[in-house]
């Protein structure tokens, strides 16, 4: 199977859940099992919370753009801002840290434990895309997930 989405949408936090919504819809055509598509959702809630906290600093006139796409036995989902960027990517990724002392951190340690892959590129003033895959697990491939 094959499908794609793309939408662009304002860095306020009541469009996270236009995001959780589009990668949940293409996770289940995908046949991602209840539990995995929970899992894609914490995921790419991060990855938008991200943009929206850290890219824009909490404004709320910024853009992200979101790409979903079913490739095979592979779900594939980016998340781009034109934020401020990243200025170490290395330590951005390691857990407990974040440029907001009131935030845990946690942030990309939740999309590296949910996701197979996660690919970040960022540019100081530029923003950064959030890459992120996740394979079919076999067992939904042949219709005995749980």
């Amino acid at each position: 199977m094959a499908n794609q989405v793309e939408m662009r949408f304002v860095s306020i936090a009541d469009n996270l859940v236009l995001g959780r919504l589009m990668a949940a819809q293409l996770a289940a055509q995908a046949g991602f099992s209840l539990s995995a598509i929970e899992e894609i959702k914490v995921a790419v809630s991060e990855a938008v919370s991200n943009a929206i906290i850290h890219g824009y600093s909490g404004r709320q006139d910024g853009w992200i753009a979101m790409d979903c796409k079913i490739e095979g036995k592979e779900l594939a989902i980016a998340v781009e801002d034109w934020g401020v960027g990243i200025a170490d990517v290395a330590q951005a990724r390691q857990p407990e840290f974040s440029s907001d002392p009131e935030r845990m951190g946690l942030g990309f340690v939740f999309m590296e434990s949910f996701m197979d892959q996660v690919t970040v590129r960022s540019h100081m003033g530029h923003g950064t895309r959030v890459e992120m895959t996740r394979a079919v697990a076999e067992e939904a491939l042949t219709g005995d997930a749980q």
